[in-house]
């Protein structure tokens, strides 16, 4: 069995000029897991904005982020989309200040850095 490397960073993609104090954080930095265990990642975030969206990207050394989903972090504001090499295996949750990541039957190619990102309209 295979170790599964899991990095996860907050990254706030706000637009710009936003000065509300909006924040996104991460609250898992690093974990390590066996190929085909679950994992659950965790960000915390603070905005005022009524319809906030969260996103999940993933990055593996020297290459671009892979998106992977989003969905909108309120229940007024519930669109969602997942990438389609994900969609078996990967879901998100959300509330008022917490996002989260799940993955299940991890694979080897999981290993990678995760990246919550929090948006909110202009």
């Amino acid at each position: 069995m295979e170790t599964c490397w899991i990095l996860s960073v907050a990254l706030a993609a706000l637009y710009p000029g936003a000065v509300r104090g909006d924040s996104i954080q991460s609250q898992d930095p690093e974990m390590s897991r066996g190929e085909g265990d679950a994992v659950t990642l965790r960000c915390s975030y603070s905005t005022s904005d009524q319809y906030p969206y969260l996103y999940w990207y993933r990055q593996y050394p020297n290459q671009a982020p892979q998106y992977i989903l989003y969905r909108g972090a309120r229940s007024s504001s519930s669109h969602s989309n997942t990438a389609s090499f994900a969609q078996k295996r990967f879901s998100s949750q959300a509330d008022d200040s917490t996002t989260v990541l799940n993955i299940t039957a991890l694979e080897p190619e999981d290993s990678a850095v995760y990246y919550c990102a929090l948006w909110v309209a202009p």
